[in-house]
């Protein structure tokens, strides 16, 4: 029996899991966190042993070749142990469009880069994100450039308090 499930601690490898039902709670290290979107993806990078989420950058690229070739350099330039992709869901916890294409690009990050991948809900943090730059004085058009990647600061900072609360 590996050491992990003696201990009570779930496997790194979860490929028998749905992806959306992967938890990896005890990962140490850098994580990187993507608010998916057709046409932009925000990306937020934190640390597991601050278990604090900052806003890195927007990826704005037609083409997937261009969004994975920038994927590609953010992983060699961070080296996370886990990336995190925002599941959008309705108000009621029903999924919808926007749901099966943020599990299909979670599953090609997967599949590409072999790195655990985990998803978390990302209701509302698009008005979160939107908030907390209006309370930082960012309004109106030039807060699309900072919407995403604080969107995806939110939902890292998410799985950081649901998973790796500090002590």
């Amino acid at each position: 029996m590996p050491e992990a499930l003696k201990h009570g601690k779930q496997p790194l490898n979860q490929s028998h899991l749905p992806i959306r039902e992967r938890r990896y709670p005890d990962i140490s290290g850098t994580i990187l966190a993507f608010d998916f979107g057709e046409k932009r993806i925000g990306v937020a990078v934190g640390e597991t042993l601050l278990s604090l989420a900052h806003p890195l950058l927007t990826i704005d690229a037609e083409e997937n070749t261009a969004k994975f070739e920038q994927i590609t350099s953010l992983l060699q330039e961070w080296q996370p142990a886990l990336l995190i992709v925002g599941l959008p869901m309705t108000m009621d916890g029903d999924a919808h469009a926007m749901t099966a294409l943020a599990q299909k690009f979670a599953q090609r990050l997967e599949g590409r880069f072999n790195l655990p991948v985990m998803m978390i809900d990302e209701r509302l943090t698009s008005a979160e994100a939107a908030q907390s730059l209006r309370e930082a004085g960012i309004t109106g058009r030039a807060q699309k450039q900072h919407l995403d990647q604080v969107a995806a600061q939110t939902i890292l900072q998410s799985y950081f308090d649901t998973y790796h609360s500090r002590s």
